[in-house]
């Protein structure tokens, strides 16, 4: 798992954060990608999440008016991501279709 340091984003002054997440293959990726994505932030203003795949490696990138926010945001995405790790190791590998 790589991280990027959290940033500011000097045209709009929202804190930035990015995280890579490898996965043993592209379609592991998929599924960690469909998994998470429907979950969205409680809170309508002042963070934004996008979560895209590309080979075997899912990538999201956060955007907060506020450190808090985004920290509490990074936090609950981890624990969800932990979960849909520990599931798909407990069921093994995908089944190619």
């Amino acid at each position: 798992m790589a991280a990027t340091d959290g940033e500011t984003n000097c045209e709009t002054g929202k804190l930035e954060f990015s995280l890579a997440v490898p996965f043993p293959s592209p379609r592991e990726a998929v599924i960690a990608l469909r998994s998470l994505s429907p979950d969205r932030e409680p809170r309508k203003g002042g963070i934004s999440k996008q979560l895209t795949v590309s080979g075997s490696t899912l990538s999201v990138r956060w955007s907060a008016d506020e450190a808090r926010i985004l920290r509490v945001s990074v936090n609950s995405f981890l624990d969800h991501l932990s979960l849909v790790m520990e599931t798909m190791e407990k069921f093994g590998p995908p089944v190619p279709q």
